[in-house]
């Protein structure tokens, strides 16, 4: 079976539909080519077809994801395309984030940010985009493009995008081409793989940065943080904590959502629900060990969960929320140490960097602002 992210699905569709508008015969399935690599994937389409008399294409893609939990698992995709006339396009990236020769339109099941109304899409789903429909453009046009996830806004409602600003749909956030399955233990494999070869490398630098998911990995890239050194680690992060250390990671940082990264906190270093929660327990005992109000620490201890009781802390006390998670990063950098050097004597400088529920980089302990002070960058 072929396994690839959701957004390999919908620039398959997306050339499909392209392929048949422009001229050339139904295929049933497509090759993507994939960014910075020479190499491409064969996808399968499930059906293609011409619209208003010609003037319009429709086809129609199922996201195969593999037999993971992974909520876009047989989803249906449709992809709309549209010629316009068009004199010239520079190539100019415009207010959406796209070229000014591809009219991207995000429609229903699709991902927006709550908070500007923009598809919620990362840099690797447009360059695939870009890479696979330019060739196919016809001189003196533009491509008007429309992605629908029929199941897409139901879908969402079992995901974490609402805790990200996003709303209305999925997220078309992939970082790559193929699924990896961030709880198996063949995805701990590869990551220990991907980690040694980046320490091995002549231009390795000591410093790498740990991501958990597709969440991280895009807002990472758009922070700046710089692409080489960043692994997307999935739920292992022990493990991966312990093998920097042995591969002579001099500075590592940790960067996350604060809904996942708490856990490290607690001492809990597998980050997947279905092994160990404890979350709520953990922000009461650091409300505890800031000396907030008893009563907002039982208001934590009832809450029905982190994002709850977060809300319910912010509409009392703003102030208290940065003292928990000021010190929710600062434990995460001590607890990871202390973890590794159950194992291993280390040095490794471990830091951390948070980001909230709209997606906003809020947080950082003392080692984590040093190392992406050092970067040049700076929390907002």
């Amino acid at each position: 079976m072929n396994e690839f992210t959701l957004p390999v699905w919908v620039v398959a569709a997306a050339k499909s539909a392209t392929n048949i508008l422009i001229g050339n015969k139904y295929q049933d399935t497509e090759i993507i080519n994939l960014p910075n690599k020479e190499e491409s994937v064969r996808v399968p389409i499930s059906s293609s077809a011409l619209l208003d008399n010609g003037q319009k294409s429709l086809a129609v893609s199922h996201c195969q994801s593999g037999l993971s939990l992974d909520v876009t698992r047989g989803l249906e995709i449709w992809a709309y395309i549209q010629l316009t006339k068009s004199t010239s396009h520079s190539g100019k990236i415009v207010e959406n984030g796209f070229p000014d020769w591809l009219d991207f339109h995000a429609g229903y099941g699709v991902g927006k940010f709550e908070s500007s109304g923009q598809p919620c899409i990362s840099q690797f789903a447009r360059d695939l985009l870009c890479i696979n429909l330019y060739p196919l453009l016809p001189k003196d046009c533009s491509i008007k493009l429309e992605i629908v996830l029929p199941e897409g806004k139901a879908r969402a409602l079992k995901t974490s995008n609402k805790a990200f600003g996003v709303v209305d749909g999925l997220s078309l956030i992939g970082t790559q081409a193929e699924v990896q399955i961030s709880a198996s233990p063949e995805q701990l494999k590869n990551c220990l793989e991907i980690l040694q070869q980046k320490c091995s490398e002549s231009t390795f630098d000591g410093c790498l940065t740990f991501v958990i998911g597709e969440n991280g990995m895009d807002l990472a890239l758009r922070f700046g943080l710089p692409a080489k050194q960043i692994i997307k680690t999935g739920n292992w992060l022990g493990p991966l904590l312990v093998a920097a250390a042995e591969n002579g990671v001099k500075k590592l940082l940790l960067f996350g959502y604060h809904g996942k990264l708490i856990k490290l906190s607690g001492g809990i270093f597998h980050t997947h629900h279905h092994l160990a929660d404890g979350r709520l327990e953990i922000l009461t005992s650091l409300a505890v060990r800031e000396g907030i109000s008893l009563d907002l620490v039982q208001l934590i201890s009832k809450a029905t969960s982190v994002e709850n009781a977060l809300l319910a802390l912010e509409s009392k006390k703003k102030e208290d929320v940065a003292l928990i998670w000021g010190r929710m990063a600062k434990e995460i950098e001590i607890q990871s140490l202390s973890y590794v050097n159950r194992y291993l004597s280390s040095s490794m400088e471990i830091g951390s960097v948070l980001f909230d529920r709209q997606r906003q980089i809020r947080w950082a302990g003392f080692k984590g602002l040093k190392q992406i002070n050092s970067l040049g960058l700076i929390l907002k």
